[in-house]
């Protein structure tokens, strides 16, 4: 049998299909030696407090609305939100709704 030589997920959301009450759940979903993606899964309410990572990072806002803040900068994030992080940017996610977001950190090594 043939190993396929891609990851394909139809629809993201359905990889967290339950989060708990007062919760969030993480879920790794690719990892390779140049990235590793984690999908997130965020009760309403729930927040990730400021924290920074040594590592570039992409977020994609699947499905809810949360504010994000990225440095000085607060905005609004739902679904179809991309943004990009620059390493040891200090940033902040609170769920307003129920939240899945897609977390990509970049290794840096081509």
């Amino acid at each position: 049998m043939t190993v396929p030589a891609y990851t394909f997920i139809e629809n993201l959301s359905d990889q967290i299909p339950e989060i708990p009450a007062d919760s969030i759940i993480s879920r790794t979903v690719y990892s390779d030696d140049q990235i590793k993606t984690v999908l997130f899964g965020f009760a309403p309410g729930q927040e990730l407090s400021e924290h920074t990572s040594a590592q570039a990072a992409v977020l994609y806002f699947v499905e809810g609305e949360a504010s994000l803040t990225l440095g000085e900068a607060e905005m609004k994030a739902r679904a179809g939100t991309w943004a990009h992080m620059p390493p040891r940017l200090a940033h902040r996610i609170y769920a307003e709704t129920r939240l899945v977001m897609l977390l990509i950190l970049l290794s840096g090594q081509p």
